[in-house]
């Protein structure tokens, strides 16, 4: 191998998983049970990226699966199949969908005033509120009451979700995830390769594994 395919390799072999989520999402709530691990067994790391559906669908012309009547009934079963068979305790919270703009701020803050690891952990905190518990994100008081267990006083908590600057940073998140061609959730980027959905998680091994197929 010479010294730029080396090279070429080693870049590849270090690029970590774009993953791409929202709250709302309960395929996300699943997937982001495994995606670490799924790194971890290849060497990767796992870049989070919180982003609103609706920003996503109408880019892409879409609509929620739910928002039919022929495939919600369907939608509501596989959620709850799809986390038994991951071993997850599943909860739908009511209103679903719901409104999660304010906890993807709030992941977007601690993003990128702390670490990347702080918003991973608020990410996985937030997904099993919403998706194992069956909480509301959308309403205020539980949001904060979420805020709380992690650490994150009340008040500092509304202070972000209400601040144009996390707003701004949201949409912009949402731009470039659009502009990444991210149409869905979850959404995984692996060395510019696409996959779309929690069910691709053995097309995502395999490429890991033994790279482009």
């Amino acid at each position: 191998m010479d010294g730029r395919a080396g090279r070429v390799y080693r870049s590849r072999m270090d690029s970590p998983i774009d993953f791409f989520f929202d709250f709302s999402s309960p395929y996300s709530y699943i997937a982001n049970e495994w995606v670490d691990a799924v790194a971890a067994r290849h060497g990767r790391t796992v870049r989070r990226h919180a982003i609103l559906l609706g920003a996503t669908f109408q880019a892409a012309e879409l609509k929620s699966p739910v928002s039919y009547p022929i495939k919600r009934e369907y939608s509501l079963r596989d959620f709850a199949r799809s986390a038994r068979f991951e071993g997850l305790p599943f909860q739908l919270p009511e209103p679903f969908p719901q409104s999660t703009q304010n906890a993807a701020r709030l992941f977007w803050w601690l993003h990128d005033t702390e670490s990347p690891a702080a918003a991973a952990r608020w990410a996985t905190a937030g997904l099993r509120a919403v998706f194992a518990r069956g909480t509301a994100l959308q309403d205020t008081a539980a949001l904060q009451a979420l805020a709380t267990d992690q650490g994150i006083a009340p008040a500092a908590a509304e202070a972000v979700w209400s601040d144009p600057l996390w707003k701004a940073r949201l949409k912009r998140a949402n731009d470039e995830a659009i502009a990444a061609g991210v149409f869905g959730a979850p959404f995984f980027i692996v060395e510019a390769e696409p996959f779309w959905g929690n069910d691709r998680r053995p097309q995502i091994e395999r490429w890991l594994q033994e790279g482009p197929f």
